[in-house]
């Protein structure tokens, strides 16, 4: 069975929606579904978090996979590690540093820093690395009653998005384009909170990502 670590925020973890709604949860069932044998993930992932959080919470984590697991996903984080590697790992981050207002190169930075630091977590394999694009808060209804600039919003996570597509192009790991769909259908397929995506939108990403970690974990 192989070992799955998705790392990231509200996103990854899923905030307002239950354990087997969360895309990474998806993702691993409709892979083994392909008769591909992925454990379901270890999270580690907290609403909020920001690249440099997530970092912080990365060092703070026992990171080693638990073989053969495909029970409830982990969301734990405890004593230091990072000498163990997953068959497979997933990220997904930088919206709350779009929110907090900041800077894209700052963003650059951070995110190539957990990007390799994923690829080590992946035994040194960018192949068996697979990042998610950030979507676009702006679209939904806590977005629109927000008073934000919901252009800016949206060419500023442009901005990040395109820095982390050219990142992973560079170190050779797989990226999917998810923002596309978010703004699409962000506005309908919301959790209750008005903000966070529901169970069927966290269903469209994964079937985005399903063909492309398929491929990454193919026999």
């Amino acid at each position: 069975m192989t070992t799955y670590l998705a790392l990231g925020d509200s996103y990854t973890i899923g905030e307002a929606v239950p354990e087997g709604a969360r895309w990474p949860v998806q993702l691993a069932a409709a892979l083994r579904a392909r008769g591909i044998a992925l454990a379901d993930p270890r999270i580690v992932a907290t609403t909020g978090w920001t690249t440099d959080e997530l970092a912080a919470a990365m060092d703070a984590a026992d990171l080693a996979p638990v073989a053969g697991s495909v029970g409830g996903p982990h969301a734990d984080v405890a004593a230091a590690g990072e000498g163990e590697t997953f068959g497979f790992v997933s990220l997904l981050i930088g919206v709350n540093n779009q929110y907090r207002g900041r800077a894209v190169g700052e963003y650059a930075v951070e995110f190539a820093e957990l990007l390799q630091r994923a690829i080590r977590l992946a035994g040194g394999r960018a192949g068996r690395v697979l990042v998610l694009s950030i979507p676009d808060w702006g679209v939904t209804p806590f977005g629109r009653g927000s008073g934000r600039d919901l252009a800016q919003v949206a060419d500023e996570l442009d901005a990040y998005n395109a820095a982390a597509a050219a990142e992973c192009a560079r170190r050779g790991v797989a990226f999917v384009d998810i923002t596309p769909v978010s703004r699409a259908r962000g506005a309908e397929l919301v959790a209750d909170d008005g903000l966070h995506p529901s169970e069927a939108m966290y269903a469209e990403w994964t079937a985005l990502a399903l063909p492309v970690a398929g491929r990454i974990l193919k026999p």
